[in-house]
């Protein structure tokens, strides 16, 4: 498929090479999505039965696919970890439990590595699941179930290196993973709990990780004079722009903002500083329950164009409040945190909450 070799390339002869690859790569995917079957579901089944952990095994570039395989599992509610060939026989097939099931990579089904690990793993009597293109080879004969890629040709100029197999591979990978998350019944809070650190596990955590507690908010009752809540709601430290008004059983019935006191100065009569606040409040405010992931929270923000969010409990009582400067805040340091373990600099680009950016611009 590839006719020119030539080690001088033009930007265009370059640009038509890389998409040369990209389609061989996305063939392989759209031929190797036309084959799944039976095969498929029996791996399946024995992934979501799985009591054990599903061990994954590769060699070479299988096997750098294998880790991310594993990865994948462990990450979407499956107990995996990858068991290098190699190693296995030098005591870490020690690691292998008896509910165990073996998840084995290798194209051609002839891996050395791969194969020399059937006979010990049979005697320990763990299925196996093949990923191979070669259904006859000895791995493929070897195993419980056979996923196989088909016929592939490598995008790979010379068509010797690993390419178009390698990323079917890991595409049937992330296929089986997903679908077995889905039956496991993997929900959005079990991920947020796998992934509590960098940019995703801020957006999956309760809104409680990042609003203020009701100890650091302006709280007051809604039966004072403005005057009398401005003098009794102050707190130390960066206040919050907006005050929470509660009932006389301690619901939230409304919120005053900065906004709203600049109104009052701006109107052509002398501020009603004396009135009762609840005439002068917003009544029945925004709010999100406990609980909440905080993506959800930030997006309602953006998209009301708010700064603040009062977060209640179940009753409608006020347990803290969410601040957009706070969230600001988290996302600068989240940034900077991670530049610095990358040894990058920070990109302005770079924001936990997509929305915010999306939908102040």
């Amino acid at each position: 498929m590839f006719e020119d070799r030539s080690s001088v390339l033009s930007s265009q002869q370059q640009l038509d090479l890389a998409r040369q690859v990209l389609r061989a790569e996305s063939e392989a995917i759209k031929a190797l999505a036309e084959r799944l079957g039976e095969d498929f579901l029996r791996a399946v089944a024995l992934c979501r039965e799985c009591r054990g952990h599903l061990v994954v095994s590769g060699m070479g570039k299988a096997g750098l696919v294998g880790q991310k395989i594993a990865a994948t599992l462990s990450s979407t509610g499956t107990r995996s970890h990858f068991l290098h060939p190699a190693e296995a026989f030098h005591g870490d097939l020690g690691t292998i439990h008896p509910d165990d099931v073996i998840l084995l990579l290798s194209f051609s089904g002839r891996t050395e590595e791969i194969v020399r690990l059937i006979a010990p793993l049979h005697s320990m009597g763990n299925p196996l699941i093949a990923v191979t293109g070669q259904p006859q080879s000895p791995l493929g004969r070897a195993a419980s179930v056979v996923l196989d890629l088909g016929p592939i040709e490598e995008a790979c100029p010379l068509g010797l290196a690993p390419s178009s197999s390698t990323t079917a591979m890991l595409a049937l990978g992330d296929a089986l993973a997903l679908v077995t998350s889905r039956l496991r019944r993997f929900e959005p809070e079990d991920f947020a709990r796998f992934h509590p650190g960098g940019n995703l596990g801020r957006q999956l955590a309760p809104v409680e990780e990042l609003m203020r507690p009701l100890t650091r908010c302006r709280v007051a009752s809604e039966q004072q004079t403005v005057r009398q809540v401005l003098v009794a709601a102050s707190q130390p430290g960066r206040r919050t722009g907006a005050i929470m008004l509660v009932d006389s059983d301690g619901h939230l019935s409304g919120l005053f903002t900065d906004s709203d006191l600049a109104r009052l100065f701006e109107s052509p009569v002398d501020p009603a500083l004396d009135l009762p606040i609840a005439e002068v409040m917003t009544r029945s405010p925004l709010r999100v329950l406990k609980g909440t992931r905080l993506r959800e929270a930030v997006h309602l923000l953006a998209r009301r164009h708010i700064s603040e969010l009062p977060v209640v409990d179940d009753s409608g009582r006020p347990i803290g409040l969410l601040d957009i400067t706070d969230v600001l805040d988290s996302a600068v340091t989240t940034n900077a945190t991670s530049s610095h373990a990358g040894l990058q600099e920070p990109s302005s680009t770079t924001v936990p909450f997509p929305s915010l950016r999306r939908e102040s611009a």
